[in-house]
């Protein structure tokens, strides 16, 4: 069974046992995590098509928090001509990766 799903504003294919980087959410490593947004759900030869409006109701993706981290450092930098100013400032973006699990549509 495949899904796709919305968390933390973007929209994931997902399909049993992936493991994805997705944008922070709250939990420990090992913490079980329930996604009730399920946009779309079908099986592997997409004979069985389940589409929402928005979303499906009843539909869930249980998935397993792996970790919490930090992605790579973006440098952000401010330069004005004539002034001398330029400014130096990264930014790492927080992310949860999880397992995904069951997928129940």
């Amino acid at each position: 069974m495949n899904a796709v799903i919305k968390t933390g504003g973007k929209q994931y294919l997902v399909k049993a046992g992936d493991t994805l980087k997705i944008e922070k959410i709250d939990g420990e490593a090992g913490a079980n995590v329930t996604f009730d947004n399920v946009l779309l759900a079908f099986d592997d030869k997409a004979a069985d098509v389940k589409i929402g409006t928005p979303t499906l109701s009843g539909a869930s993706v249980t998935a397993t928090i792996e970790e919490q981290g930090r992605g790579k450092k973006i440098p952000v930098i401010k330069y004005k001509p004539k002034t001398r100013y330029r400014r130096n400032v990264g930014h790492r973006q927080h992310f949860t990766k999880v397992k995904i699990g069951e997928i129940k549509a």
